[in-house]
């Protein structure tokens, strides 16, 4: 409710007791100034909208891959890594939304779009068996020169969204990259895992011990830089893996 007051330039209204007036009124002013757009479309986003308008998250391909063991992304991986089970949230296209979403994620700064899938996609996972149990959430690390370049790591962020459904801890202190390596675009499954073969490594293993790890990426391709990941993880004592990325493009 309004209420009346009397200060030094006569009798006024106080807003700071009426039932958030005073939130509307500078929400609808920021918005003016900075519109909240969908990262899909373009198009204004609802108040009760995230990053993504409704209709855009409606249409994103959902693979449902995390219901199957037997599905394109597992199967990268059979006969190369030890893993429980792997999924991807979304199918990857050239010139597709999911392809625009992973760009201003990876390159425009858009970390709340990681976040924001992460959040989504844990909604899948943490009612699936297959990933439920996982006890620690590692996202593939940048290594320090990309890092400070970008200024974050965008598996991080997607790692970060699925932590906080999931109600499981996002740890990024362990799995490192030792060397600096290439861009994987545009090169051959061979020469991808050239690229990343060895790279990796892990600090207290011991910590790890007995855990059931959830690790993620933003895009598998090749499998190569997970492979990569889960050869170094394997060695910790009891572990179990499972993996997880924002999206899955054929090769």
């Amino acid at each position: 409710m309004l209420s009346w007051f009397s200060g030094i330039n006569g009798p006024g209204i106080s807003l700071s007791d009426s039932s958030g007036i005073n939130c509307m009124w500078t929400d609808d002013f920021i918005g003016l100034i900075f519109p909240r757009i969908c990262s899909g479309c373009g198009n204004s986003l609802w108040k009760h909208e995230e990053v993504v308008c409704d209709s855009c998250l409606y249409h994103l391909p959902r693979t449902n891959f995390h219901l199957s063991p037997d599905n394109p992304v597992s199967r990268i991986f059979w006969g190369r890594s030890d893993i429980l089970h792997a999924a991807s949230f979304l199918l990857f296209n050239k010139g597709s939304k999911v392809q625009h979403l992973v760009h201003a994620l990876k390159y425009k700064n858009r970390k709340d779009i990681g976040v924001f899938l992460g959040k989504e996609y844990g909604r899948d996972l943490k009612n699936c068996r297959f990933f439920s149990e996982s006890t620690i959430i590692i996202p593939v690390p940048l290594h320090e020169k990309k890092y400070l370049k970008r200024g974050y790591n965008q598996s991080e962020q997607f790692a970060i969204g699925l932590s906080r459904e999931m109600g499981i801890p996002c740890a990024c202190q362990y799995l490192f990259r030792k060397y600096y390596s290439e861009t994987q675009t545009r090169k051959s499954r061979f020469m991808r895992w050239q690229n990343v073969n060895e790279i990796f490594g892990v600090r207290e293993t011991g910590m790890l011990a007995g855990s059931h790890i959830l690790l993620v990426d933003d895009v598998v391709t090749t499998g190569a830089t997970l492979e990569s990941c889960v050869n170094v993880l394997s060695a910790i004592p009891d572990v179990k893996i499972c993996l997880a990325t924002i999206a899955y493009a054929k090769p």
